[in-house]
């Protein structure tokens, strides 16, 4: 039960952080031809996935707690792959397949790169 409620305040935390992010990617850009906001937020999410589980694994940083809080938590909450999904899918369905394609290539290449930047960055001697 407690480490439930640690995965819950970290993804409030999360949560909201995407929430500022996408709604300022909203006001900063008037014509989003992908969805920028989500991208970024996959990809950052990403690279401190790899940080976070680089620190923890190679680094022996924290326990199973910190992981719960930060990896499932803070960065399950954060990461939005289901609004990656929902707005591809939007994508098509609007016409813009080749949006939609670059949507998918950028966030999939960038997000996985992401990872593998942050775990080299923090299992580096």
């Amino acid at each position: 039960m407690v480490i439930a409620l640690i995965v819950g305040a970290g993804g409030f935390i999360g949560a909201i952080a995407r929430y500022g992010i996408n709604s300022g990617f909203g006001r900063l850009l008037q014509d989003q031809w992908l969805p920028y906001g989500t991208l970024t937020v996959n990809v950052v999410g990403c690279l401190l996935i790899g940080v976070v589980a680089g620190l923890i694994d190679d680094k022996q940083i924290g326990g199973g707690e910190l992981r719960a809080f930060v990896v499932i938590g803070i960065l399950g909450g954060f990461t939005t792959y289901s609004a990656f999904g929902y707005e591809t899918i939007n994508l098509i369905r609007d016409g813009n397949i080749s949006a939609a394609i670059v949507n998918i290539a950028a966030q999939i290449v960038l997000g996985l790169g992401a990872v593998w930047i942050g775990y080299k960055l923090a299992t580096v001697a």
